[in-house]
């Protein structure tokens, strides 16, 4: 198991809700992905439990616990960008007809902060804390730098067959990138120059989200 604090009971709790963050885990499953023992987990998941932050089924199997709701929403108020975000990414929805999300870095990976889902029946779902790899996709471009003359960055296919993205840079005052904005569809609808199709208003969005937050501090 990766050591993320240093901290070995901290690490596994962690470890813990991030296996059953991706959905139901069995005990054995538990022990499985984290790697730890079964002992050591059979203890600290009774202890999650007892707090709420495990919870388990009818079947046994653990989710996450409700404690988390109520922490998982004050993370989200008490984070700027995801409040200021969530009328823009609605209007991006409105004005693509496709999934807006927000994405920013987090231990190496790009988490999503926000997210608003097209109506269409065939559409792209990034669940709000999904964890996603940088190295592909159109928002990890953007949050490793790699922004064309345009404003934005374009990917098709990448990280998963027939769907295309586009996303772009939201900085503050110093130029730094914060996040990335996006959106994200088929192929058949958003087609094969996404960047071509939906990037001006990506960027305008973006600028909308720094004027908002901006505003704010």
């Amino acid at each position: 198991m990766d050591t993320l604090s240093g901290i070995g009971v901290l690490d596994k709790v962690v470890a813990i809700l991030r296996v059953v963050g991706e959905g139901p885990a069995t005990f054995r499953q538990l022990c499985e992905r984290t790697g730890i023992s079964r002992a050591t987990a059979h203890r600290l998941a009774q202890g999650m439990e007892v707090v709420g932050l495990l919870r388990r089924g009818d079947d046994g199997a653990y989710t996450p616990g409700l404690a988390l709701i109520g922490l998982g929403r004050a993370a989200l108020e008490a984070f700027p960008l995801t409040t200021v975000a969530g009328p823009v990414l609605r209007r991006l929805r409105e004005g693509t007809g496709e999934s807006a999300q927000l994405f920013v870095v987090e231990e190496g990976e790009r988490l999503c902060v926000a997210a608003v889902d097209s109506g269409h029946e065939l559409r792209t779902i990034v669940p709000v804390g999904a964890r996603l790899p940088m190295d592909v996709g159109s928002a990890g471009r953007v949050l490793r730098g790699d922004v064309g003359p345009g404003g934005w960055a374009e990917s098709v296919g990448e990280r998963a067959p027939g769907v295309a993205s586009v996303s772009a840079p939201v900085c503050d005052g110093d130029g730094r990138t914060l996040a990335a904005i996006s959106v994200s569809g088929p192929i058949e609808r958003v087609s094969r120059q996404p960047g071509a199709r939906f990037g001006a208003v990506v960027v305008a969005a973006a600028a909308e989200v720094e004027a908002a937050l901006g505003q704010r501090l």
